[in-house]
């Protein structure tokens, strides 16, 4: 990041609880490594979380359908408008990064907390051409990164979201109070996530749908259908929560959660039953793929049981992650003394759930990956070409389950962009590694 042209942005350094710690001089420019190295510094000094909020301008190409939309009048909207307006009656650089109306806001969550949200959000979502999405981009299509950001001081905004740390409290000697500011960090951070597990939800269902056309399974049909069908209490929960904030209106989901948790609990049996069965293999040694697909049906095919079942586990836990933010922003809502605290409290109880499940499912796929197939047995001395081509479509797919899993990943800063437009309203896309 060497280009000099780059525009100058405000950055707020935001608490969700008071804390105090050494900070940059007001008006000193950083780049976005030293943004990065200074994020991390803030989050191994305060035990409170500590993110850091940038205004970057509207970029002209964003596909807004990717986003979870919210009117002017939700919590989220009201608050970053609140947040915004008072710090640009304080701070000369964010008035006029903010005079258009219209901006791009990226919250960005250190890797130290982010775990806590659920290993889900640490993963980037793959683009249909390979690649991995975005939303900072310009004109040109390319990722916003020349800029400068200038600290804009914690007092200044501070009490802007109203509730929980309305103030930023006094300056400790030696350091600078931050902006406490733990409701927009809460409907923030719940927002993104449930953009992220819709996201996923939707990858999931796209899959599942071209693996049943290449196939008749009328039970798998009907996991589908049953799964899909809780789409729209999930989706009127989440309009409720995060449109209007009303407490308790997140009832009705009992038998949408009722059928994601018998969907987790199938997957969880399969789970076992797949681990079982690559316990049982001759370790190091080649595998018949007659044996092989004794326990993984249609693991030799791209259309197969086995792959129809995986995406089915993924189906439900994006699902049960998403039903898991509405209920922690309920929960979080119901004691506004403090939001954030209730909130990755309430995430922690199903989080590990989920995580187990998933990394068990990693673990199976990268250990079918790391199989050697060998030529069926038996006294036949010659083999056919079909059969040869057939063995080695089949191990070529075994190796192919492998790519893009990863094991127990390091956590990452967690980015969530959240696009604010001139009429107030807002846009939050799915939260992915900054």
């Amino acid at each position: 990041m060497t280009d000099e042209r780059r525009t100058t942005v405000p950055v707020w350094t935001l608490a969700t609880g008071e804390a105090s710690v050494p900070m940059p001089a007001t008006g000193e420019a950083v780049t976005a490594e030293r943004l990065a190295e200074w994020r991390g510094a803030l989050a191994a000094m305060v035990e409170e979380p500590v993110l850091t909020l940038e205004v970057h301008p509207l970029p002209e190409k964003i596909d807004r359908r990717r986003g979870l939309p919210l009117d002017a009048a939700s919590p989220l909207a009201r608050q970053l408008t609140e947040f915004v307006t008072r710090s640009a009656s304080t701070s000369l650089t964010t008035a006029k990064a903010t005079a258009s109306g219209g901006n791009l806001f990226t919250l960005v969550v250190p890797a130290k907390h982010a775990r806590a949200f659920g290993q889900g959000l640490l993963r980037a979502l793959p683009a249909k051409d390979g690649g991995q999405y975005s939303t900072l981009v310009d004109s040109t299509g390319k990722f916003v990164a020349h800029a400068r950001y200038v600290p804009v001081q914690g007092a200044a905004a501070a009490g802007a979201a109203g509730g929980a740390g309305a103030t930023a409290g006094a300056v400790a000697a030696g350091g600078t109070a931050l902006t406490v500011a733990a409701p927009l960090v809460l409907m923030a951070v719940a927002a993104g996530m449930a953009a992220h597990a819709d996201r996923q939800r939707q990858l999931a269902i796209e899959h599942i749908t071209d693996l049943l056309e290449q196939m008749r399974q009328d039970k798998l049909d009907d996991e589908l259908s049953a799964l899909n069908g809780c789409r729209a209490a999930v989706d009127k929960a989440t309009a409720i929560l995060l449109d209007q904030g009303d407490l308790g209106q997140s009832l009705g989901l009992d038998s949408s959660v009722s059928i994601i948790e018998i969907a987790l609990s199938k997957a969880g049996l399969r789970l076992e039953r797949w681990l079982k069965a690559l316990d049982g293999l001759p370790p190091g040694e080649p595998v018949e793929l007659a044996e092989l697909t004794k326990a993984f049906p249609g693991v030799e095919k791209d259309g197969g049981v086995f792959h129809t079942h995986v995406a089915l586990a993924s189906l439900a836990l994006s699902l049960a992650r998403r039903v898991a933010v509405l209920q922690a922003v309920e929960h979080a809502q119901k004691n506004p003394g403090n939001p954030f605290e209730n909130f990755l409290r309430a995430l922690a109880a199903d989080r590990q759930r989920f995580d187990d499940l998933e990394s068990g499912i990693a673990r199976v796929l990268v250990r079918l990956s790391h199989l050697e197939l060998s030529r069926p047995g038996g006294i036949r001395p010659m083999f056919t070409q079909n059969e040869v081509d057939a063995l080695l479509r089949a191990s070529h797919r075994l190796h192919r389950l492998g790519r893009g899993v990863t094991l127990d990943p390091r956590p990452a800063d967690v980015a969530i962009d959240i696009v604010r437009e001139p009429d107030g309203s807002v846009i939050a896309f799915p939260a992915q590694p900054a």
